[in-house]
């Protein structure tokens, strides 16, 4: 690779948050485009790099890395600038954060997009939307300030607040940005940053992606 990483995705995907740490960063990469309509992800060279089948993966000089929160979190130890170093006294906030939105907010967000992979589709998804706000205020509370500048944890939890306005599609009604002021304030943070200009033109995310998202319309690929 003549840049050092690589990064495989599909726009509008999990990969959102790994593509903005990487412009945040300032750090080379090119991208590999998963080709989820022809269900790239279960193509034996992508299962090579992760054996679940799943999007992001990057490539590294050292190996591929997959989950997102391991990438972030392998990106920030790398590179610095986006998360606390290890003997920072708020770096045991900062994980937990970040396991967090990994183990309990992205899970009830992929039962809210795939409730019928999980039991009755209508009872899943209105037990989900019943849950999440209750989430989102945990996420509001949380007592550290790296939620509130460029980190890991805004380009994680930046692009859930844009897919929990638009999916699934016709059934986003429950969420409102404005009703988590500080949450609001993060999405409007990270859409002013070039990183996230960088997305919506390689993604086709539109001007306002986190606070007025719109269904994406990238040059390539597609999000489902």
């Amino acid at each position: 690779m003549t840049a050092p990483y690589r990064l495989h995705y599909a726009p509008d995907n999990a990969s959102l948050c790994v593509r903005l740490a990487l412009e945040e960063l300032g750090v080379a990469y090119h991208t590999a485009l998963v080709d989820r309509a022809a269900r790239g992800q279960r193509a034996p060279a992508y299962l090579a790099l992760n054996p679940n089948g799943l999007i992001p993966v990057l490539e590294t000089p050292d190996g591929a890395v997959f989950e997102t929160g391991a990438i972030l979190l392998w990106l920030a130890d790398r590179h610095g600038g986006l998360a606390p170093a290890p003997d920072h006294a708020d770096r045991g906030a900062v994980l937990s954060w970040t396991l967090w939105l990994s183990d309990t907010l992205h899970p009830a967000l992929r039962m809210l997009f795939h409730a019928g992979d999980y039991g009755p589709e209508a009872a899943v998804r209105a037990r989900t939307i019943e849950r999440l706000p209750g989430l989102l205020a945990i996420l509001a509370g949380a007592r550290t300030d790296w939620l509130d500048r460029p980190s890991i944890l805004s380009c994680h939890a930046a692009p859930m607040l844009r897919w929990m306005a638009l999916y699934p599609a016709g059934q986003s009604g429950w969420f409102r940005l404005s009703d988590t002021p500080r949450l609001e304030r993060l999405a409007r943070m990270m859409e002013d940053r070039p990183s996230a200009r960088a997305a919506q033109a390689a993604e086709g995310l539109g001007p306002t992606p986190f606070t007025a998202p719109s269904l994406p319309d990238p040059p390539e690929g597609s999000a489902t």
